[in-house]
């Protein structure tokens, strides 16, 4: 089987390719009564589409969700939900010359030697468009977070850029939604855009960093052994396409501390349990500890690329491959709002898993 699907209690299912007919999530274990409309999935949406700067994909998709079933009078029933979105701009043609070649980089060469029946165009189902339904998904999480937790806040940025970086000292959340590219920083911003103008003029593409953190997450979410929290998420990230690496609190940098300078120090504060530091990035033991949780994910540069690259045919033949077409020249950028609706789905899934094991924390500290 190919496991379309992710979630334990709050479970998504994708289907769909990059140039058929439409694509779309089926979400079983929503509970009932959430208010829902298509309008809170949609401004997700349109925070993901393509064609919202020349920084992206120019390929315009509306990215238009419907509801199919499992919302009744604008509350969720408890039954199934199914997400459409239609694919409207599709430009199969562009592919022609690469049906029978393998772009490096791409997972052409695996989807092939995997199922030896090969969508081609757009990459079929190895595309990034098939984000745009988990980010309709993400939106019922969401929505279900609103009532269940409603000081939780997702919060995602681009950090790096190529070799460009946001200085930590400097960030400013406020930002983000003022530049293309999701960066808490305006001179970095500035920084980020003229370095992609250079390479879309020169056919090439660059990876990026982005970072997810979430306020207001209780303590407890998470199990201790196969179903960490932070296994979760990190699976959920590396599951985005083009991912190549996911890091919590000081992740790889975590080797380099001593333990007295890794180890987050107790207090007990006026609100409750406090830590004085987040090198955990707000888990500890597989299980939230009260703290903000810090995500980052590497994103490699996109494979598509107008500079001419060695490859073989399917008949093993030597060539050259240029990939035409319209193509994002930084997919961090638009993996912005996919790594906040994946933290979504996975912040919901571990909450109602929490809440039919425990009902709420056992312990009491004070």
């Amino acid at each position: 089987m190919s496991i379309n699907a992710f979630g334990h209690l709050f479970r998504v299912t994708t289907w769909g390719e990059s140039h058929g007919d439409a694509l779309g999530a089926t979400i079983d274990g929503c509970p009932s009564n959430i208010p829902l409309t298509v309008a809170d999935l949609q401004m997700w949406l349109d925070k993901r589409k393509p064609g919202t700067s020349k920084y992206t994909t120019q390929r315009r998709e509306n990215d238009e969700v419907e509801i199919l079933s499992g919302v009744f009078e604008g509350k969720s029933t408890g039954t199934p939900i199914q997400l459409l979105i239609k694919n409207t701009d599709q430009r199969s043609k562009d592919y022609g010359d690469i049906k029978d070649k393998f772009r490096p980089g791409h997972a052409d060469i695996t989807y092939h030697l995997k199922y030896g029946n090969r969508d081609y165009r757009g990459g079929g189902r190895s595309s990034a468009r098939e984000t745009a339904a988990r980010v309709a998904a993400g939106g019922v999480a969401r929505a279900a977070l609103k009532v269940f937790l409603p000081h939780l806040k997702i919060t995602g940025y681009m950090l790096q850029m190529g070799k460009h970086k946001v200085d930590r000292e400097n960030i400013d959340l406020m930002e983000i939604e003022k530049n293309p590219f999701w960066v808490p920083n305006k001179s970095a911003a500035q920084k980020f855009a003229s370095y992609l103008d250079e390479l879309r003029k020169a056919g090439n593409s660059v990876g990026a960093v982005i970072e997810i953190t979430v306020s207001g997450v209780p303590a407890g979410l998470g199990a201790p052994i196969y179903s960490k929290l932070d296994t979760d998420i990190a699976a959920g990230m590396m599951s985005i396409n083009a991912v190549k690496g996911v890091e919590i609190g000081e992740g790889m940098s975590a080797a380099m501390l001593t333990g007295t300078s890794n180890a987050d120090e107790i207090i007990l504060g006026r609100k409750g349990v406090e830590y004085t530091t987040n090198n955990a990035g707000g888990i500890l033991g597989g299980i939230s500890n009260g703290a903000d949780i810090i995500c980052r994910f590497a994103v490699k540069p996109t494979s598509s690329i107008l500079t001419s690259r060695q490859t073989i045919t399917k008949s093993g033949e030597s060539t050259n491959i240029v990939t035409k077409g319209r193509h994002d020249p930084c997919v961090g950028i638009r993996a912005v709002p996919v790594g906040e609706a994946m933290m979504a789905c996975i912040l919901l899934d571990h909450f109602l898993l929490h809440r039919g094991q425990q009902g709420k924390n056992q312990g009491i500290i004070g």
